[in-house]
């Protein structure tokens, strides 16, 4: 195996760096918070165990890359983007559009965590409905700031796994949003199906 691989250190403190991030933003209280903060965890260690541990998504595919691409070195750390080469980029891949989205992606969605945790905070302290902020803007800002994270890093780090877990994640998201709102429709009754008529779930509204 390439040099550029097996360095599991990396892998150990890249996944506790992200996964540390989440935890300090969400503080998960109830069996909700931890279970969507367990689904994120579990793609950041998948993501970043291909990424410098053992790159099995490269191993899988390796008879179809050599073919296509025999000049290429896919056990080299930067040919690692596979999106980078099967789309045809030239130069450095941490500079490619793909890559300069996902590092977009990957901040916008940690400030939309970071930014949705203080309003949510403040309203559970208080004992009222979290609709300001990022709240007034969509119903479940975290799912959709967890949803942005895993979607840029699969920009620039797309693996089987990973491709594998986002949609059944998106789909756990998704259950647990509905969870989430059975919660607060009895907590708040008409004040939250108000807030529900006017505010949309996931898909942000940016004219309020």
């Amino acid at each position: 195996m390439s040099n550029d691989y097996g360095l599991w250190p990396l892998v150990i403190i890249n996944s506790a760096v992200f996964i540390f991030f989440a935890f300090s933003f969400i503080k998960p209280k109830n069996k909700m918070d931890w279970r969507s903060l367990g689904a994120f965890s579990a793609f950041i260690i998948a993501l970043f165990t291909e990424m410098y541990g053992f790159p099995l998504s490269i191993y899988f595919l390796s008879g179809w890359l050599s073919e296509i691409y025999p000049e290429v070195d896919f056990l080299a750390h930067e040919n690692g983007h596979l999106l980078h080469t099967l789309l045809g980029f030239e130069g450095d891949p941490h500079f490619d559009p793909l890559h300069l989205a996902s590092n977009a992606l990957v901040v916008i969605g940690f400030f939309i965590l970071a930014s949705a945790w203080n309003v949510l905070y403040s309203a559970q302290k208080h004992h009222r409905l979290a609709k300001d902020g990022w709240y007034a803007r969509c119903r479940h800002p975290q799912y959709v700031a967890f949803i942005l994270i895993m979607f840029g890093f699969l920009l620039q780090w797309p693996t089987i796994p990973t491709l594998v877990m986002f949609p059944v994640l998106v789909i756990v998201y998704v259950r647990l949003a509905r969870y989430e709102e059975g919660v607060a429709q009895t907590e708040f009754g008409d004040e939250y199906t108000k807030y529900k008529q006017v505010t949309p779930g996931f898909i942000p509204n940016f004219s309020r």
